[in-house]
């Protein structure tokens, strides 16, 4: 009885994470069969994350071949200038000392950041940043509080402040919580276009957390339909043998 009880409180936590952030995750629904998507999403990617973050695991020519991108497109658009080859994986130029120097710890490799965190907390994340003169790099993020990482993307999406309601707890006490997003600042996109590019980033992660993903369905669906062809004839069969025994 106790170990149920401890799968069923592990079952609950992403619950109470979710609870614990102010309602504000929000579902989405990645299709790493969208290439134009991932292609947007692996450009992001470079130009805004990859100045910190890596994603080690993943090597240009096989992001090429999946993306339909040729050696070409991936030298002017993805790969870093300084002798970066088509073989080599998506690393970031920062050297870990700096990055630990600057933001007090190495930012995370993101290859597998999809599955850590899940596609949902990462879209969230990304459009949950507002500013905050109190933190060392003027903002702050409501899916994760005090987050060393800076708003990097604030140039497309803009500033914008969290708003709060008041509601009774349980005690009888108010308490303020997360209502909405109020823009201060307007950024060059507009909110639509910047939930696309969030949209693309997270699912260009989903991809990165695993490639073959796509493959993994197809060959399931192959494997239920030999299963259910099996079933068939393995029915067949024992109504043929019980016929003959009777």
């Amino acid at each position: 009885m106790k170990k149920l009880a401890c799968i069923a409180l592990l079952a609950l936590l992403p619950l109470a994470a979710q609870a614990e952030e102010g309602g504000v995750i929000q579902h989405v629904n990645t299709d790493i069969s969208n290439t134009a998507s991932l292609q947007r999403g692996a450009k992001y990617f470079a130009n805004y994350c990859m100045g910190c973050h890596s994603a080690q695991y993943v090597r240009y020519n096989r992001l090429g071949a999946d993306l339909g991108l040729t050696d070409t497109q991936l030298e002017s658009y993805l790969m870093p200038t300084g002798g970066a080859k088509p073989f080599d994986t998506m690393v970031s130029a920062m050297p870990p000392a700096d990055a630990e120097k600057w933001f007090g710890r190495a930012p995370p490799d993101l290859t597998l950041e999809a599955r850590s965190r899940g596609t949902d907390w990462i879209y969230s994340y990304l459009k949950s940043f507002y500013a905050d003169p109190k933190t060392a790099t003027g903002a702050n993020n409501l899916v994760l509080p005090n987050a060393a990482m800076p708003d990097v993307l604030w140039e497309l999406q803009g500033v914008q402040q969290p708003v709060y309601r008041s509601e009774k707890g349980e005690d009888g006490s108010d308490r303020q919580v997360f209502d909405h997003f109020e823009q201060v600042s307007p950024g060059k996109l507009t909110p639509a276009q910047f939930d696309q590019v969030a949209y693309d980033i997270t699912n260009f992660l989903s991809y990165t957390a695993e490639p073959i993903q796509l493959e993994r369905r197809a060959l399931g669906l192959k494997v239920i339909g030999f299963l259910i062809l099996f079933f068939l004839f393995a029915f067949m069969l024992k109504r043929e043998m019980w016929k003959k025994l009777h």
